[in-house]
């Protein structure tokens, strides 16, 4: 990489500082969405999680094979 691509250790730690904040706020920003969810609608049934289990299972298994 040429040398006027690198950022000083000082700014790459900023930066590292920032993205885990905003992935934090993001995590708790979730974890109230879900919250009012379930508050309006109730938890999700034993077999609706496990239907969701079996979606998301094959979603991944595509994505893996499309990422190759």
């Amino acid at each position: 990489m040429p040398r006027k691509h690198r950022l000083p250790a000082s700014e790459l730690s900023q930066r590292a500082v920032r993205a885990e904040l905003r992935r934090l706020e993001l995590l708790a920003e979730t974890d109230r969405y879900i919250d009012d969810l379930v508050a309006r609608v109730g938890r999700p049934s034993a077999k609706a999680r496990a239907k969701a289990s079996l979606v998301a299972a094959r979603i991944a298994r595509r994505s893996t094979r499309n990422a190759s």
